[in-house]
């Protein structure tokens, strides 16, 4: 359909009347709940969003292939809202470049293969590699606006399949950023047999959902390829990196990926990359023996238990890759010519955790069915006023609900430990007395002997400290602990492990008003998306409500520093670990160097903790990892856009500022650089504190999530 030229009038006058409207939207600061806080449309004025419509949508209608092969696509183009687009962004705002792929599954197979498929060569040294691709140069034809038909340049072969499953991709952008709204990204694929017969055959082994819950929005290749469904076109045996020679196939890179610095290849020191990027430094969060983290069993996935039934060389031998099933090397000394005999050995589950099973082999230790569990609750405080000393009475039970007495934590090298600190307004800077020189802020004590215990594992101790005796508001006592088993005894296979209890915290009011428990920033929840079951020290501490006890703002490796076994450590100040700064630094990692900084930890032992290679796993909207804008993945809330007033300041000997006011140090730990800290101390008065919220709040002018908006 073609435009008078009164159209562009008119769309310049909607845009006039959309403008002033503006200025009435900002005033009265309205929202637009239909967008998350990641997107910019959430805070773009109400009369621009009405009149744009922000966000795309792809939707097929149906796809055949003629019988000379010619491959064609009805396709539809939406807002989230339903109303038609534009693709030369005439008639709505905002061009759309759509992008398409045709794949198949050949008969007998259980992947797709590409109708196209390009030769690519290594940026340097000349090899070459194929690929599958999308198609281009095919013909566009507008059904109406919203609604268009390609034909793809490429056909399907002259023998092509008619009775097979084939698959239709679309993919593109819509660009918005004439409007301060940025660039929006979409996909859809859509299944279909040529010859017009029901679907009965697809891939559907791992769900975006799942990806998402640790990616929060899976995409790549510039934010237009998205979702699992997509990726699985091109990324099956047809397509392989010639720059490492390395398979692209989802099943095979996707498992390196994960896998990462635990790849054998990678201990023995090969690198493992595609293309230019190096993944040789990435640790699973959840653990990579966690298969179901990915292979979600309640998914709904047609195949979700591909893992489990189907296991295959290249699948398998993605992790464990220094195996050669050619020659038998590490594989029992047994030759693996094809695929046929695998599930001969490695059944889905077997006798025994440990063993040649898919489930067995896989068994994470301290996670072993075989313990009986260790599992806290704690009841009460007692005589928990300032200058007293306070009495706990908590539970210790295992998985049956059992009691367990505390001269198996003695039998069984054990640990049982109370920590005390407050005052729940903000940690860190309680003395629980002059003998307490290593834990500043809070007080830890071992409860195995003190405690006095029934036989159902209720439990009282009474702590040797005392709560100081100014102290006012509310305190905190959480409670760690963990026991030895022996899993396999009597067999080969006979190990040890240890395995914790999770953390509980009980909050108490020290001066007889009512109760305040610490705030809340981030949620475990949160942490598990990605960590699965967060868990650290040796798997003594594993929930957030207590790390937060010890990692409080005055607190740093002092104490291991000192015998740091790596030498350029020792010669360092002390490395700053309240909670806020910590978890920023650390999943900030790769970008640290960005401002030529590192963050490193001295652990118990000396121990050398570099988390400088982490790669934060949140994908930004065009694709690319390491996305420490999406603060919402760890907050819960809304608690990012949250500035206490009067928090204490934190130790931090080796930043840019120390000590460094709670909101500056929490923010300038991701950004790092001087100007950032120079804008902080800046805003901050001697006698009132920092002035962060007058900027950054939650509907200010600059609102931390505006500012951290994706899309």
């Amino acid at each position: 359909m073609r435009i008078p030229s009164s159209v562009f009038s008119v769309r310049r006058y909607a845009l006039a009347l959309a403008l002033i409207a503006c200025s009435l939207a900002l005033m009265s600061g309205a929202r637009k709940s239909s967008f998350t806080i990641r997107d910019k449309a959430f805070f773009a004025p109400q009369a621009i969003v009405e009149y744009v419509n922000p966000g795309l949508v792809f939707s097929v209608v149906s796809a055949k292939i003629a019988s000379d092969g010619t491959i064609s696509v009805d396709y539809k183009v939406t807002d989230p809202q339903g109303l038609p687009l534009d693709i030369a962004g005439i008639q709505t705002p905002g061009t759309i470049s759509p992008r398409y792929v045709a794949a198949y599954i050949p008969k007998g197979q259980s992947q797709f293969s590409s109708y196209v498929v390009n030769t690519v060569t290594a940026t340097t040294g000349g090899a070459t590699a194929t690929q599958a691709a999308g198609d281009s140069g095919g013909v566009l034809t507008t059904v109406a606006v919203g609604e268009y038909i390609y034909t793809f340049k490429n056909k399907a072969p002259a023998n092509f399949d008619p009775t097979v499953t084939n698959r239709i991709g679309v993919y593109g952008s819509r660009n918005l950023t004439q409007w301060d709204l940025g660039t929006n990204y979409a996909s859809t694929t859509f299944d279909f047999v040529p010859n017009g017969s029901k679907v009965t055959l697809t891939r559907d082994v791992v769900r975006t959902a799942d990806c998402n819950s640790c990616h929060d929005s899976l995409s790549h290749h510039g934010g237009s390829r998205r979702g699992v469904d997509l990726c699985i076109m091109c990324h099956q045996p047809q397509t392989s990196d010639p720059n490492s020679g390395n398979s692209l196939d989802m099943k095979v890179f996707i498992h390196s990926i994960h896998m990462g610095s635990s790849l054998p290849s990678v201990i023995a020191g090969k690198p493992y990359a595609v293309g230019s990027t190096d993944w040789s430094t990435v640790v699973d969060p959840a653990d990579v023996r966690r298969c179901q983290k990915c292979h979600n069993p309640n998914n709904g996935a047609a195949q979700t238990n591909n893992w489990l039934t189907n296991p295959s060389r290249a699948a398998c031998g993605a992790c464990h890759n220094d195996v050669n099933f050619a020659t038998g090397l590490n594989h029992v000394n047994l030759p693996q010519v094809d695929d046929a005999q695998c599930t001969n050995c490695h059944i889905p589950q077997g006798e025994l955790e440990f063993d040649a099973s898919i489930m067995g082999a896989h068994t994470i230790p301290d996670q072993s069915a075989t313990i009986a569990g260790l599992n806290f609750t704690m009841v009460k405080v007692t005589n928990g006023g300032a200058g007293q000393k306070p009495v706990v009475t908590f539970t210790v039970r295992d998985n049956k609900g059992n009691g367990i007495p505390m001269s198996t934590f003695t039998s069984n090298s054990g640990s049982l430990s109370l920590t005390m600190a407050g005052p729940t307004s903000d940690y860190g800077y309680t003395s629980f007395g002059a003998d307490v020189t290593t834990t500043p802020g809070y007080v830890t004590e071992a409860a195995i002997t003190g405690s006095s215990c029934s036989s159902d594992g209720t439990c009282q101790y009474t702590f040797t400290h005392a709560v100081p005796a100014k102290a006012t508001g509310s305190y905190a006592i959480g409670i760690e602990g963990r026991l030895t088993a022996t899993l396999l005894p009597g067999t080969t296979q006979q190990m040890t492990t240890t395995y914790g209890g999770v953390n509980q915290v009980i909050y108490f009011s020290v001066d007889g008003t009512p109760v305040q428990p610490r705030r809340t920033v981030v949620a475990l929840s949160n942490c598990n998306n990605c960590h699965a079951k967060l868990e650290v020290h040796g798997n003594l501490r594993n929930n957030v409500t207590y790390c937060v006890l010890c990692h409080n703002p005055s607190n740093t490796d002092f104490t291991q520093r000192p015998s740091a076994v790596v030498a350029s450590d020792k010669a360092l100040p002390s490395q700053a670990i309240n909670f806020a700064l910590m978890a920023h630094k650390i999943h900030t990692g790769v970008n640290l160097a960005t401002f030529n900084q590192t963050y490193i930890i001295v652990g118990f032992g000396g121990s050398h903790n570099d988390f400088s290679g982490v790669r934060f796993p949140a994908m930004s909207p065009t694709g690319a990892v390491h996305d420490t804008t999406d603060c919402g993945l760890c907050h819960t809330g809304g608690s990012q856009a949250v500035f206490p007033i009067g928090k204490n300041p934190v130790t931090d000997p080796q930043g840019l500022l120390n000590p460094a006011p709670a909101t500056t140090s929490a923010c300038t730990a991701c950004h790092l650089d001087s100007a950032t800290m120079a804008h902080a101390q800046a805003n901050t008065d001697p006698k009132f504190g920092e002035s962060c919220s007058v900027c950054h709040a939650s509907g200010a002018a600059y609102d931390v999530n505006q500012v951290h908006a994706g899309q």
